[in-house]
């Protein structure tokens, strides 16, 4: 898990999203510009939740989220997402 110095506001979640896949389940290699986005990945960092709903993930949890969901952010040359907790659909 990474150590990053942010801390998302009311019910916003910061995720690391995973790699997308390099191969098919049959062994065929998938070039870059045919990847399709990532909808898993970590939590590193989670908002305080508002005021009658607190947030239900925490850091570390693996979770899925829509295809379009969220904002992408670059921090210390990592790629994250930052979304409300109603854009991750489950914890894995």
């Amino acid at each position: 898990m990474s150590n990053v110095n942010i801390k998302p506001l009311a019910d916003r979640v910061l995720v690391e999203a995973s790699a997308a896949e390099d191969k098919t389940a049959t062994g065929i290699i998938i070039p870059d510009t045919a990847k399709e986005k990532p909808m898993k990945g970590t939590v590193i960092a989670v908002g305080p939740g508002k005021k009658d709903e607190p947030v239900t993930v925490k850091p570390g949890d693996q979770v899925l989220y829509g295809k379009y969901s969220g904002t992408e952010i670059k921090i210390d040359n990592k790629e994250y997402l930052i979304m409300r907790e109603s854009d991750i659909y489950a914890i894995i």
